[in-house]
């Protein structure tokens, strides 16, 4: 689940373990083998990128993350650029043919005037045939009823001690924003830490306006991994989308 939780340094170092490669990271590697040039904004510890050039990719890939703490684990590798910051300060000129959002990351915009400017650095990263791809999840799967205390997960740290990680959704949800807490229990530390994050689910027409707006057209969408269609009970709106024709 993406949010700000892991700008704590032992955090960060958690994420893949609490986040295991699985069939939307094999997606997501199919577009960037394809592709000459690929930014990958909320990197995150770059597992993605790295996995790409283990995997024999010959071009240029850039990790983009405004966590400090994730690009310590990221610039462990130095066969990539890695780029502390955020999309909307960002400043690249049709560099890339492909630009991804991974792990629900497009869902930590929560403001108009955040999405906007993002997605316009998004299309001016772009090449003129490039495609920007991300995912969402899909509004109507309700996904945050699942975001319980009782559904705790266990993970080992590095020294084999057991971590164990639950969420809990602050009611009433109004509107499209849904702000949680994540908590983090481990036996070494005097008290759990807690973190709080919001995201926000938009729609497939929300979605449209807004890369619309940005000069950015929707090319595909899918409902699954599998790259099934988009319909009213899929988990994810995944998105395909390209400079749209002047």
């Amino acid at each position: 689940m993406a949010d700000r939780s892991f700008s704590d340094v032992s955090l960060a170092a958690l994420y893949d373990a609490l986040n295991p490669w699985g069939p939307s990271d094999d997606f997501y590697l199919g577009l960037v083998m394809s592709a000459r040039s690929v930014l990958d904004v909320g990197c995150g510890t770059g597992r993605l990128l790295g996995r790409a050039r283990e995997a024999g990719h010959e071009g240029r890939l850039c990790g983009l993350d405004p966590a400090a703490a994730m690009l310590v684990q990221a610039r462990r590798r130095i066969d990539a650029e890695w780029v502390l910051g955020y999309l909307a300060s960002a400043r690249w000129e049709r560099e890339f043919d492909l630009v991804v959002m991974t792990g629900h990351a497009f869902q930590v915009l929560v403001g108009d005037e955040e999405l906007r400017s993002s997605l316009a650095a998004v299309r001016e990263a772009l090449s003129d045939d490039g495609r920007f791809v991300f995912e969402t999840r899909n509004p109507a799967a309700r996904a945050w009823e699942s975001w319980t205390p009782e559904r705790v997960r266990e993970v080992s740290d590095a020294h084999g001690d057991v971590v164990r990680v639950w969420h809990e959704v602050e009611t009433p949800v109004l509107g499209n924003h849904v702000t949680f807490t994540e908590t983090f229990e481990h036996p070494g530390w005097e008290r759990p830490r807690v973190s709080r994050s919001t995201l926000r689910f938009l729609g497939a027409d929300a979605l449209a306006g807004f890369l619309g707006d940005a000069g950015l057209a929707v090319h595909e969408q899918f409902g699954d991994w599998g790259r099934g269609p988009l319909s009213p009970t899929a988990p994810e709106i995944i998105t395909v989308a390209g400079p749209r024709p002047t």
